[in-house]
């Protein structure tokens, strides 16, 4: 009897512990989904619980991360479809804001992949433009529309590792990139300007989601102020280097933040939205010296252009065109590209 009794200890002992299980399979997926998008409460966004075992699937295989990707868009399809439900579908654009933000890189990886627009079928999982208003919430609704929106316009930022202050990235940067970059920042500003009202916090049981989202919007909104910042800086310092149709293109995407400003007209709840001043000021400033640019590259190519006694192919057109007597006779034609342009800068 002791015998045994010692052999059975020993086994305990030297048998390895299970440990927690890892996530991994479609089922796991499905059910770490389920437990923290359900629909009840309907007001309480996904728990911080919740949240770490939808992480967990991060630290796993590639095969885990795609599973719990593939879990999530199918149920932000299933909540968008019929009747719609506006709880779980912000519930689930909530929980891959924070995945996106917070998860490792290869569920992030999974994540873009499964989110991004089907090349073949068309499919988008985020196109929920016309979320259903009719049985659900509108403003819970109305938010599952913006939130949705705002996701896309993430996924078209540059890698998060680029941090804003990171100068030598910047510096690396063509100019033609850095532009871009600039106008994705500021489609997401502008897109944050855009929320719907949100619910009154007042009364005894305030929308704790929709003031998740709110939170993460507002938190997008500083994190692209702040890139927005650090590029307009970065323009400043390479603005004679701009080509004609770089600065044309940064004036207008420069425009676009000056509309951006807090203090812009807007209704009381969406002054949070807005930019911060000293940006909006530092991007007028930038604005009128690239207008400057635009009309100094202006004249440039048109004196290029009367020097080129040719006439090139790009600078002039030669048309055969028949005179009252019916000779042919051919007329020189000057490009008028950028005429529009200078002569919208020249306006007060």
């Amino acid at each position: 009897m002791g015998g045994l009794k010692l052999r059975r200890l020993a086994s305990t002992f030297l048998s390895p512990s299970p440990g927690p299980a890892s996530p991994g399979s479609a089922a796991d997926a499905h059910h770490a989904v389920s437990r923290a998008t359900a629909h009840h409460p309907s007001t309480a966004p996904p728990s911080a619980h919740h949240m770490d075992a939808l992480l967990a699937f991060g630290r796993g295989s590639r095969l885990s991360a795609a599973s719990l990707a593939a879990a999530l868009v199918d149920r932000l399809h299933a909540a968008a479809s019929g009747h719609g439900d506006a709880a779980v579908a912000l519930k689930c654009l909530v929980a891959l804001r924070v995945l996106l933000a917070r998860g490792a890189f290869i569920l992030r990886d999974q994540l873009l992949a499964a989110l991004v627009r089907h090349p073949a079928s068309g499919r988008n999982p985020l196109a929920l433009s016309s979320f259903p208003l009719g049985r659900s919430s509108f403003t819970a609704a109305s938010w599952v529309r913006f939130f949705a929106r705002l996701l896309e316009l993430l996924l078209l930022l540059p890698d998060a590792s680029a941090s804003a202050d990171d100068a030598e990235y910047l510096t690396a940067l063509p100019n033609p990139h850095l532009i871009a970059e600039l106008a994705a920042f500021v489609s997401v500003a502008d897109a944050v300007r855009q929320a719907p009202p949100p619910p009154s916090s007042a009364g005894p049981q305030p929308n704790a989601l929709i003031w998740e989202a709110v939170r993460l919007a507002d938190d997008d909104r500083v994190a692209a102020e702040r890139n927005i910042a650090a590029r307009v800086q970065e323009m400043g310092e390479r603005l004679d280097t701009l080509s004609l149709a770089d600065a044309v293109e940064l004036v207008c995407v420069l425009r676009r933040v000056e509309e951006g400003a807090a203090s812009a007209p807007a209704p009381e709840w969406r002054k949070w939205a807005g930019l911060d001043e000293g940006v909006v000021c530092a991007a007028r400033s930038l604005r009128e010296r690239a207008e400057d640019v635009v009309l100094r590259r202006t004249v440039e190519e048109r004196r290029l252009v009367r020097r080129d006694a040719g006439g090139s192919a790009s600078a002039r057109v030669h048309l055969p065109i028949r005179a009252a007597a019916g000779d042919g006779a051919f007329r020189r034609f000057g490009s008028t590209r950028w005429a529009g342009t200078v002569s919208a800068l020249r306006r007060p």
